[in-house]
Formats: C-alpha cells, structure tokens, sequence
C-alpha cells in the first residue's frame, strides 16, 4: 500500500502544496520547501530568513490580512496576534486581467453560505467581504475564488485560524506585493520578448521568399516557429484564464484574446500543413501568424503600462505606510536597565506606558502626551496644514509626524491597530474597497460584456462567410470583433479614480469613508454648518459677570462656576476656567444634570443652582426682571446670555462669546461662490446667530434649534429637494450628520460624530470642506469621461471591427491595430484618472 504523500507548507503565503506535483521547489540549508506559484518562491528564495525567523508560516511577519501597520505589542504570541476580531476581511487578490474577473469573482464568493458580501475592486485587486466564520471558514472562500477562474486569494500565514478585522500585521499584502513584483518583472520581460520576435515575425512576413533564399512552404515554417513562443509563452497567462474560466463558465478579457489569437494562428497552422487540401476547398490560405503574434505584443504592453499607472494611482496607502519608522527610541526604567538610559527598538517592541525619546530629525514612532520637552512638529501629513505647529508638556504627538527642532520624551498611548496613521490607512483602504453607484452598474454591464462580444464575433464570422468574398475576411473580421472589444476600460473608469481621489484626499487631511459618499458629495446644493465648534472655534470667553442686584458679581460667578464644573459644554467649561484664573474657590456639587439646549442643574448645600438660558429660566418659574434688556444687549454685540438662579432667584448673568475660526469666512465664501447654500444652524438665540453669521457671509440661519431637532432641520432642508451636506463636531451633531446626505465631521470634534460621518477632516477647519466637495465634483468628472470613452470606444469600435463600413467605403480594421486600440483604451482610463492627483 503506497504511503500518503507528505505535504508541505508553503512559508510564504501559508498554503498547502504537494512536493511531488508543486514544480515550485528549492532547498535552504537542507531541508525542502515547496511552494504554491513562482511568486512565492522568488520571493522566498531572496530573504529566506525573513519567512524563517518564527514558527512559519504563521511569524508576526506573515500574520495579516489587511495593509495596516499594526504593531503587535510586546510579549504578545504570535498565536495571540493571529486571533483576529469581527467577521469582515479585505485581502489581496491575483490573477484579475479584466473587469469580468470581478463578477466571476463576486459571483463564485457570494454564493457560499455564511457569505453575506462579496466586494472585488479591480483597480486595487482587493475582494471585501463579509462573513460568518461558523458556517463558512476560509479555506472554502479561498476555494471558491479560485474556482471562479485563474485568481488566487492571498491569505497570509492564517491557514486555518478565524480571520476578521482588527488588529493585524500586513503579511497578505506583503505577500501580494512580492508576488506582483515578480509578476509585473515577468510581465516585462515576455513583453520585450514578444516584440523582439514579433518583429522578425512582421519583417519576415513582409519580404518575398526568394529574398531570403527559401521557398514559400518554408517561409510559413519559419513564422509558425517563430509565432509559436509568443503565443504559449509570452501569451500563456491568456490561454490558461481562458481555459480555467472555460471550466466554470466563466468567460473574460483572456478569452477573447485566446480565441482571437487562437483562431489566427491555428488558420495559419492549417495554411501552412494543409495550404492544397484549403485550396481544393475554395479556401484561401492566407497566414495570420504575424497577426497573432502582434496581438498579443501590444496587449502586454498594454497591460504593462496599465500595471505601471494602477501603481501610482494606488501609490496613497504606500506612502502613508511609509511614515512609520521601523524603530523608536525607548526610555528605560529601572526595571529594564540603567534608569534613563535610552534604547532603539523595533516599533512592534514598545507596549502602552512607554516612554519614548525623541530627537531633532526624528519621525515620531506612535501617538502619546509630551512628558517633557519641547519642540515644532511637521503635522502635514495629518492635516495638510504645511506651517510646525509647536508643541510642549501635555500636548498630544501622532505617529508618522516629523519633528523637526527640538527634543522631547512622551509617553505612548496607542500602538497598532489603534493608532491614528492606522485608522486613516484603514479608513482609505476600506473607502477604496467600497464601490461607488456608477460603478455598480459599470460592473453589471462588463459582466455580460465578454458573452455578447463572443456573439458578435460569431455572427460576423457567419454573415461574411454567406456573404463575404473569402473565409480570411470573415474570419479577420471576427478576430477584429475579440480583441478590440475592451471590457477593462470600463472596469477601471470608476474604481481608478475612486482610488486616486481617496489617496489624495487623504494627504490633505480629507479622510472619506466611502466611495458612494464621495459620489453624492458632488451633488450637494445646500451646506449646513453647526455653529460652535465648526464656524467658531467652539473656545468661550467669560466676557461679563452682571448681579441682578445687590449680589456681589463674584458670586455670582462662584456660583455659576460651581454648578458646572461637571459640564462638558464649552460654555460651562469657559467659566470654570475664567473662575479658576480669578483665584476663586469652587465649591462641589452634591447633584448634577446637564439639560441639552438650557443649561445644567446643580444642588450646592441645600439650595438648586440653576445656569442656562432663558428657556431654562421660564420653564422653572425664574423672573428675569431687568436682566432681560442686558441679555438683548449682549446679543447685539455677538455675546451670549447665561442667568445663573439660586433657590429659584435670579442671581445673576454672564456674557460668553465665542471666536470665529481663521478661514471660515473664506471657505464660507468660496462655497458660495461654486454655487452652494450654506445654512448656519445653532441653539443660540436669534440675534446671537444672525450677528455670528453675518461676520462671516451666511444669510440663511436656523437659531435655537435644540440638540435632538437639529436632524429635523436637516430633513426640512431636504424636503425641500436639496441634497444636503451637514458639518459639526459635536455628540449633539451626530443625528443630523447620520441624517444628511453626506455628513461631514471635523476631526478635532468627539468620536462619536466622527463615526456618524460619511467623511472626516482631520485639520478642523472649514476650508476642508471646500476642498473634499472641489474633489468629488473632480472626480466624477473624471469618471464621467472615462465612462464615456469606453462606452464610446466599445459602440464605436466594434461595429468598424465587424467591417460595418465595408460595403459603402471598403474599409475593414486589421486585427493588429483593434489590438493597439484596445491595449490603448484602458491605458488611457487609468491614465486620465491619475490627473486627480494634481486636485
């Protein structure tokens, strides 16, 4: 009885490979590694340490699945790190020559059960997706992807672990890049090859047989020799997808180019055998070697130059990834050495708590609080903003920022996954991987493109054998019909931009969830900006302490800061401090409430402290006397009015002010000049609002409108058939930001509008705003050419490939230029795409 074969690991991606069918093979200090593809072995074979140094194939260098820079803490195992959170993957994808790929993909995924979404983008070959890890585990998604056609799903090093998102490493990506490198040099190489033997092939077609001392039989051999290798080997990759989609069904760019080719060249094989038995039968033997082999020059150099132009419009991702610096400079306690002593290691190494050092010319390794120091820190990447910002004690650095003059030590408060470079990778990757609605249907289309494209063909084979002068006319024409057809151009038109766009929002401090978000932007017509926070800087300023008798003013204040020490409203906030800043002593209050849109409740001793607004003071019975006409004093100077009540008395008011943002005014002015409504809405009174508004150029105001109506207001607008963006930062702005159209967060407000948002922006200031809807209309410009130069290309080519202008002008397209034409088309799509990044 013959033994079970031992199967191999392979240490590269992780997959299971027999060593007695893998021809992938090498040995490394004398033990065998077999592997699943060239790719990997290459890759292996050039650093075989780096695949080696933990238990492969599972190392913290080959764990991930999705491109962020996650550092696994210290002490942490790789079992650990491998424990992944959630039931949604992004992953690298191989394999995919065309659009059609995407929806064999699609397709072949979605139907699995627990497969609740399938997602693939062409432009950045990534699939997304969502899954139940009970009924389904990824090794039949693995299967599926594959089954679909010549694809390979990169996993990394999880074989058989539950995968999801959360905190990884980036080994898939890792992984797919080196096989892409290796590809893309392969690609390179058959392309050089090709067009060295494509051109003996052309010379040698075109020169009479005598010139070269040879007969005409032998002439024929000599193309059928030369063909031959650029069709199985500089063309293989279009044969094998052809043949793998044949098994499922499955047709795309690779069939059309293999039965195009394949029809050219086994016409020839048969002119060149057979070229009496052709004749005998009325058929011309005319060859198409040269034909073939040119088609299959100028589509690789095609997809040479569209795999050049795909690298630089997803080039975002690697930039940000390349601000991290691999090691940080670690201060140690007494436990660790000598107290103080400083120590590089490797990112991954430092934990939170640490301290970390430091200096002039550094980039800064993870987020924390400056203990000690101080120094100007280069945010750009985070922000946009090109001017240092200086920083000192109890300010906040962000990994991936440059220091530039001065030294300083501070202590790490996020690490990995958690860490804000990762979150805005993530953030891009998952806007990228996200399909906007045009794109949907571009997809649909290129799905059923190839079936149709193959039926043309048919058919013009059919009707210019009935009524054409030879088979070799039909037969050319039919070939023209496969390769000009072009369902790439339309499978890149959107995603391409999609990816630039999101790239270059990100360098500028723009970060867009979504690519359906960035697509409703550019219709937006009307602009809702929240008050506080958003136009003003959201800082107040005590600026008035009236008594409503013969209270003392310091009081007054006393009182009105001991019932808000607790309150997290600005305001509240601005009066503890210009208080404390007096030298007053505060008191503590035994109960507190904060009362959205009035003020705050607070018992101090026996007596109820009330500070809010007039609101406030009538639903409690408070006589405001006098202090009525000193608060519509203060509204005409842009002040607001806080009446502070003791035991149900009023006590007193105070004048706060708030600070417009520099630039509001400008941004503010800018959208309204590309023709967008901006509405300020506020909880502040009327005459506070329109005195803001009318210093910084808005006309329409909603004034005190409270927290919970804010989306009301914002579905009003709507109503009125206006799509709609909202702007705030604040956790009362979270339900109008989810209700609006697009909802955009600023960066420095709560988490919790940031995660209501559809798009962040990272510097707080308005002129984002301006900036991210400037993009979108860009873009879907750009995507509305590049739909138009498929659709256009495809309707118009065909038809003139077909030989559709024959019979009036007597012109019919060689299948050698429908091959420089289709190879050109989807260049040019990615090429006009990349002119975002100048947006």
């Amino acid at each position: 009885m013959k033994a079970a074969a031992k199967v191999l690991t392979d240490p590269v991606c992780g997959m299971s490979v027999d060593p007695e069918t893998s021809p992938h093979q090498t040995t490394y200090k004398g033990e065998l590694y077999a592997f699943c593809a060239d790719g990997c072995k290459t890759a292996f074979t050039k650093d075989p340490e780096t695949f080696l140094k933990a238990d492969a194939p599972s190392s913290a260098h080959m764990q991930g699945l999705v491109a962020l820079p996650v550092i696994q803490s210290r002490g942490a195992t790789t079992a650990s790190a491998a424990k992944l959170q959630g039931e949604r993957l992004d992953l690298p994808v191989t394999g995919m020559h065309c659009a059609a790929c995407v929806g064999a993909i699609e397709r072949s995924v979605g139907q699995l059960d627990g497969v609740s979404r399938a997602s693939v983008n062409f432009a950045t070959e990534r699939v997304s997706l969502d899954y139940d890890p009970k009924r389904v585990d990824l090794s039949r998604i693995e299967a599926a992807v594959s089954s679909a056609g010549p694809y390979r799903l990169i996993l990394g090093g999880l074989g058989g672990i539950e995968r999801a998102s959360g905190p990884v490493s980036q080994s898939a990506d890792e992984v797919a890049a080196a096989i892409r490198v290796e590809q893309y040099k392969t690609l390179k190489t058959k392309t050089i090859v090709a067009a060295l033997l494509s051109s003996v092939i052309m010379t040698l077609g075109m020169v009479s047989p005598e010139t070269i001392g040879a007969t005409a039989r032998l002439q024929a051999v000599l193309l059928w020799i030369a063909t031959t290798p650029v069709l199985f080997w500089c063309g293989r990759q279009f044969i094998s997808g052809f043949l793998a989609g044949l098994s499922s069904f499955s047709f795309n760019m690779d069939s059309l180019i293999a039965i195009g080719t394949g029809a050219a060249y086994l016409y020839s094989v048969a002119a060149t055998v057979f070229p009496g038995f052709l004749q005998a039968s009325g058929v011309e033997p005319v060859l198409y070697f040269d034909s073939a082999a040119m088609i299959i020059t100028l589509v690789l150099l095609g997809k040479l130059l569209e795999a050049r132009a795909k690298g630089r419009a997803s080039s975002a991702i690697q930039k940000l990834l390349a601000l991290q610096p691999a090691t940080a400079r670690l201060v140690l306690d007494g436990a660790d050495g000598v107290d103080g002593e400083e120590r590089d290691v490797p990112v991954g190494d430092v934990r939170v708590g640490d301290l970390l050092a430091v200096r002039p010319g550094d980039k800064v390794p993870l987020d924390g609080t400056i203990k000690s120091g101080r120094s100007t820190i280069d945010e750009s990447f985070l922000t946009g903003e090109s001017l240092p910002i200086d920083k000192g004690p109890g300010d906040t650095v962000t990994g991936g920022t440059f220091n530039q003059t001065g030294a300083f030590q501070f202590e790490v408060e996020r690490v990995g996954a958690q860490t804000t470079l990762a979150s805005i990778v993530k953030l891009v990757q998952d806007a990228q991987g996200s399909k906007a609605p045009v794109q949907r249907l571009a997809d649909k289309i290129a799905g059923v493109f190839v079936p149709c494209v193959i039926a043309i063909a048919a058919v013009t084979f059919g009707v210019w054998m009935v009524f054409g002068p030879s088979v070799p006319m039909a037969l050319g024409n039919a070939i023209a019909v496969l390769i000009i057809a072009c369902p790439c151009a339309l499978g890149l038109a959107t995603p391409t931009a999609i990816v630039v766009a999101t790239g270059r929002g990100a360098t500028r401090g723009i970060l867009i969830k979504s690519a359906e978000s960035l697509e409703i932007l550019h219709a937006v017509e009307s602009v809702v900006l929240d008050k506080t926070g958003t136009i003003t800087k959201g800082s107040l300023q005590v600026t008035d302490v009236v008594s409503a008798g013969d209270v003392d003013t310091r009081l007054v204040l006393a009182y009105a800061a001991a019932a808000e020490r607790a309150s997290e409203h600005p305001a509240g906030q601005a009066i503890v401090a210009y208080a404390g800043g007096r030298g007053d002593m505060l008191e503590t209050p035994s109960e507190f409430e904060a009362l959205p849109g009035k003020g705050v409740r607070a018992r101090i001793g026996d007596k109820e402290i009330l500070v809010g607004n007039a609101l406030l003071m009538e639903e409690r019975g408070v006589e405001l006397g006098r202090l009525v006409d000193g608060a519509a004093h203060l509204a005409s100077e842009g002040k607001g009015a806080l009446f502070v009540a003791k035991g149900g008395d009023l006590v007193g008011m105070l004048g706060v002010a708030d600070t417009i943002k520099e630039g509001s005014a400008e941004a503010i002015r800018e959208m309204k000049a590309d023709g967008l409504e901006i509405v300020m809405i506020t909880g502040d009174s009327e005459v506070v609002a329109r005195k803001i508004a009318a210093s910084v150029g808005i006309d329409k105001v909603m004034a005190g409108v409270l927290p919970q109506l804010k989306a009301e207001a914002v579905a009003k607008i709507q109503k009125s058939g206006k799509r709609t963006a909202m702007v705030g930062d604040g956790i009362n702005d979270a339900p109008a930001l989810a209700q609006a159209d697009v909802g955009i967060a600023i960066g420095s407000g709560t988490d919790i509008a940031i995660e209501a948002s559809d798009i962040t922006l990272v510097d707080g200031k308005l002129g984002g705003v301006v900036d991210a809807i400037r993009l979108s209309r860009k873009t879907m410009r750009i995507i509305r050419q590049n739909l138009f130069w498929a659709f256009f290309y495809n309707a118009l080519g065909i038809p003139i490939a077909a030989g559709i202008l024959y019979p009036v002008f007597g012109v019919l397209l060689s299948p050698v230029i429908a091959a420089a034409a289709m190879a050109m088309s989807s260049v040019s799509v990615v090429t006009n795409a990349l002119r975002l990044h100048n947006a």
